[in-house]
């Protein structure tokens, strides 16, 4: 996942000649948004975010430019801006590349082929939902970080959901849930050690406060994808399931062997190498793979009449890089299966992300963003709407911002001063923030997170939002617990900061 650029955390520098945008000014952009978008979702449906939304983001951030320049930006501010916002989410186009490249070595590989296979085998229909939940939540845990697991296991698991003809947009959901379960309650994670400090308190003491609302919503979640499982089991025949096993072991050279790239990728998030660096690692050791156990699937890759079997492999390992893998065994379901991958399958992903941080980046230079959320304080009569306040403006922030970072550090820096003078203590404002701010990041279309996932694991944001259990019931429960001033730390109670 990309980190917070240090800009971020600096208040917006404004022209002397520039005045604060009216509530109206605001209002526009917001409205225009949610009105192109509503339109996007009515004209396209799943296929909006392959264009419509990015339209929608572009002429939303033309409104807000306009309303800028008439506060007195000028249009050079305005696109220092937009420089600005992009450069930030350049880290997190990197990584989708990487990412794209990523899946296409490790289905040459044999290594996703080989996690399909055994995923199919041990996993067994009624329980793969909470199972892939589980599994998920455990390895993010482990590692820190939701993109690696949805990037590795969690197409692994989409893969085997569609040799079992069960539904990928509850699979995607159990993956997103699990990986933000194991995400945010990881010392690893950055966003969980961005949540603590935005809102001043201790990592650990922040952790063990988020176990009150995570543990019961996880469990909830399990349950919920256990009862979706028995009520929506395989339709797949056996023989169906065993002709995919028999063409897989037909096209690739399977084996336990094949999954220590997954492991490599791992062990170094673990260790905590960088994830840019992890990343090639293990597209490099999946290339090695490929050429040294499925040396036919290469050169097929890579052939040419003009060319011979080794540099037929250069091209092959070239090519998959770029372009993904194309599967040609001549079963559809099959091919469609593992044709995936390559660079070039991300353009439309970062197409998005560019976008929607062209737009926020007009939002945040010309004050609009702050003007939205900085009159929210005053609605807060009690602890419970102070609570259900901060979770409305990560949510809030996570829509209009299109950037979690943004979103965790906003309403930190925001209520960080009113939750201390009413006398709560700052680990109730950490997990509000992570509840809200971490947890729906990945629900949103045009959100960096919402856009990574549809991206990685293929299924439209719309269409596995109702399945990611665990993210929608997070906020709810932190919510409840401030209206009934359950495990609400006072202020007193809190532990000095190390």
């Amino acid at each position: 996942m990309s980190e917070l650029s240090d800009s971020r955390e600096e208040t917006i520098i404004s022209s002397d000649d520039s005045r604060t945008p009216s509530l109206l000014d605001a209002l526009i952009p917001a409205v225009v948004l949610m009105g192109l978008l509503s339109a996007s979702v009515y004209f396209y449906g799943d296929s909006s975010s392959s264009g419509a939304n990015q339209m929608a983001l572009v002429l939303t951030a033309a409104v807000a430019a306009i309303i800028g320049i008439k506060n007195g930006f000028s249009w050079d501010e305005i696109e220092e801006g937009i420089k600005s916002g992009i450069v930030i989410a350049l880290k997190a186009i990197m990584i989708l590349f990487s990412v794209g490249s990523l899946i296409g070595a490790w289905i040459m590989s044999g290594t996703v082929p080989s996690m399909i296979y055994y995923a199919v085998q041990l996993l067994d229909p009624s329980w793969f939902y909470p199972a892939a939940c589980l599994i998920c939540a455990i390895v993010a845990l482990c590692i820190g970080s939701s993109w690696t697991v949805a990037g590795t296991i969690g197409i692994g698991f989409i893969g085997a959901a569609t040799v079992l003809d069960l539904s990928l947009a509850a699979t995607a959901g159990a993956v997103i849930s699990g990986a933000y379960f194991g995400d945010k309650m990881s010392p690893l994670s950055d966003t969980t050690n961005l949540a603590s400090a935005a809102a001043n308190t201790d990592l650990f003491t922040h952790i063990r406060h988020m176990l009150w609302t995570t543990t019961p919503s996880f469990i909830i979640a399990l349950i919920l994808f256990t009862w979706v499982g028995i009520q929506h089991s395989s339709s797949g025949e056996l023989n169906t399931l065993n002709n995919t096993l028999h063409a897989l072991q037909g096209q690739f050279d399977i084996g336990v062997y094949l999954l220590l790239p997954l492991v490599v990728v791992f062990v170094m998030a673990y260790k905590q190498f960088p994830v840019l660096p992890s990343i090639w690692a293990g597209i490099m050791l999946g290339l090695v793979f490929a050429v040294i156990f499925q040396p036919n699937s290469v050169i097929g890759m890579g052939a040419s009449e003009d060319l011979g079997s080794a540099l037929q492999m250069i091209k092959g390992s070239w090519t998959v890089l770029f372009d993904g893998y194309k599967s040609s065994t001549g079963d559809s379901n099959i091919d469609d299966l593992l044709s995936r991958g390559g660079m070039s399958s991300m353009l439309n992903t970062v197409w998005l992300i560019i976008c929607a941080m062209i737009f926020s980046a007009i939002m945040e230079k010309t004050g609009i963003l702050a003007r939205l959320v900085g009159g929210l304080i005053n609605l807060a009569s009690s602890t419970g709407s102070l609570i259900f306040t901060t979770v409305c403006t990560g949510i809030g922030v996570n829509l209009v911002s299109s950037d979690q970072y943004i979103a965790v550090v906003i309403p930190g820096r925001m209520y960080q001063l009113e939750f201390e003078k009413r006398g709560l203590a700052p680990q109730n404002l950490s997990r509000a923030i992570e509840d809200s701010a971490t947890i729906t990041s990945p629900l949103v279309p045009w959100n960096t997170c919402g856009v990574f996932m549809a991206g990685t694991l293929g299924v439209a944001t719309f269409a596995y939002l109702p399945f990611c259990f665990f993210n929608l019931i997070t906020p709810l429960m932190t919510t409840l617990y401030g209206f009934t001033n359950f495990k609400i730390t006072p202020l007193e109670d809190a532990q000095p900061q190390a």
